[in-house]
């Protein structure tokens, strides 16, 4: 069971074809994801499992550059990209699903503490709300960015 979960959907005004070329446009995705300010690829060719990149994303104020690894494709339906930083491990699943003449785009994110002592515990409980609504907000930006640009193409 993951320590965090949360999901969140969207409508996209465009066909699911259209929203995965967006979603899977690695390079494209640092000009598309307003959050993102640099794209960096280490491995891979297009959009595969294993692709490897580092992100760097703006946040309160701050950069912070997480490495992330395209760990599951169900082609045109959900991709999974995985990531571990400061002693979590993220998980984080896009499924799309027709929905009439849109789409609907779903964002699932979880994270879970690797090995964690009583004090990382005891922090993480402290943090998560806003942990929570940090994570929330810049995910309903990805969510945003993506679904405007599927639905310009």
């Amino acid at each position: 069971m993951s320590d965090l979960v949360l999901t969140l959907e969207r409508r996209v005004d465009a066909s699911a074809d259209a929203v995965w070329r967006v979603l899977t446009d690695l390079e494209g995705s640092e000009a598309l994801l307003s959050g993102v300010t640099r794209i960096e690829r280490l491995a891979g060719i297009g959009y595969s499992i294993g692709t490897r990149w580092r992100e760097t994303r703006r946040a309160m104020g701050r950069e912070a550059t997480e490495e992330m690894e395209v760990v599951g494709i169900d082609e045109g339906r959900s991709t999974m990209i995985a990531a571990e930083a400061h002693g979590m491990r993220y998980r984080s699943e896009f499924t799309l699903e027709p929905d009439g003449d849109g789409t609907l785009l779903r964002m699932r994110f979880s994270g879970d503490l690797v090995s964690p002592s009583w004090l990382q515990r005891a922090v993480a409980k402290l943090t998560a709300g806003i942990g929570m609504r940090m994570t929330r907000t810049m995910m309903q930006q990805d969510l945003d960015d993506i679904a405007a640009a599927a639905e310009r193409a």
